[in-house]
């Protein structure tokens, strides 16, 4: 029998054994944004079960009433501040402290251990602590003196979104510190050792070996930090009560939440859902076509 052959007999096996993985996206994933994108363009209001009330289509009134909301503009561009930080910031101390903790430097154990503990504490907890540091009468201010802001960083309006920006961060760079140690096992040894053969520095054989043998986890790391960042809800809505102050800290996420469940407008939601979508899906396809090109 062929190769072809064989594989048109395995073909109903893999798909046997894809199946509930299918399944689990259709259920997860496709069916919640399809019915978002159904709400969106209707008038939509929850009812009790059993209860059937008239949702007629709108069209775009729901997209119209969202771009004109100053609330929601001010979240896309307060969400688009918080990647323009945390993305970079995140690849590059990820990548260097993931470097530091591959060599064989004390306490290394210690160290990994250490930088994942924030991404697997409750955010609850860590939020408690972030805010005993960055209070009006917090530790930090207390160092800084005269030079900390007035208002402080959490009620400030032009610190409050960096400093969520640096706390998620500071939070979820263990787990990307992981995707980067596992990528450096495959960086062949044998290119650091041609670059020190050559007289290359520490930092030389970094940016010739190091950052090439790891594109690919950059890649991922980006994607996943631009998806988890416009994802942003706990820490605005704990950090600073809700979005505050004046929305300087709003996320598109969190206004989803406070205009479709807390009002009672989910067709509003919906329709500020569909463009975040639409809004990550290009920024992350211009970070892929920038990556393209690069290579």
């Amino acid at each position: 029998m062929t190769t072809r052959g064989r594989g048109r007999q395995q073909q109903p096996v893999g798909l046997l054994l894809s199946a509930p993985y299918a399944v689990f996206i259709v259920a997860v994933f496709a069916y919640p944004l399809g019915l978002a994108v159904w709400m969106s363009f209707h008038k939509y209001i929850f009812t009790a079960p059993g209860v059937d009330v008239p949702r007629p289509f709108v069209g775009i009134d729901n997209y119209t009433a969202v771009l004109g909301d100053p609330a929601v503009r001010r979240s896309f561009l307060n969400i688009l501040v918080f990647l323009v930080i945390n993305v970079p910031l995140t690849v590059a101390l990820a990548l260097l402290l993931a470097t530091a903790l591959n060599a064989a430097i004390p306490f290394r154990t210690f160290l990994r251990v250490s930088f994942y503990v924030p991404y697997v504490t409750a955010s609850v907890a860590v939020v408690g602590v972030w805010l005993f540091l960055f209070s009006s009468d917090g530790l930090v201010n207390q160092v800084l003196g005269g030079v900390a802001p007035d208002p402080s960083w959490l009620i400030n309006e032009h610190w409050a979104m960096p400093s969520i920006a640096f706390y998620v961060t500071w939070k979820q760079l263990g787990v990307f510190i992981l995707l980067y140690l596992a990528a450096l096992q495959n960086v062949p040894k044998e290119l650091y050792e041609s670059a020190a053969v050559d007289g290359a520095s520490r930092w030389r054989s970094f940016r010739a070996v190091t950052v090439p043998g790891v594109r690919t986890a950059t890649t991922l790391v980006t994607l996943l930090a631009i998806i988890t960042g416009a994802n942003l809800f706990t820490e605005p809505y704990l950090l600073t009560n809700g979005g505050g102050p004046s929305g300087r800290s709003a996320s598109p996420v969190l206004l989803m939440y406070q205009r479709g469940i807390e009002q009672g407008h989910p067709d509003i939601a919906a329709a500020i859902g569909v463009l975040l979508v639409l809004g990550v899906l290009i920024i992350a396809g211009g970070q892929q076509l920038l990556e393209r090109r690069q290579r």
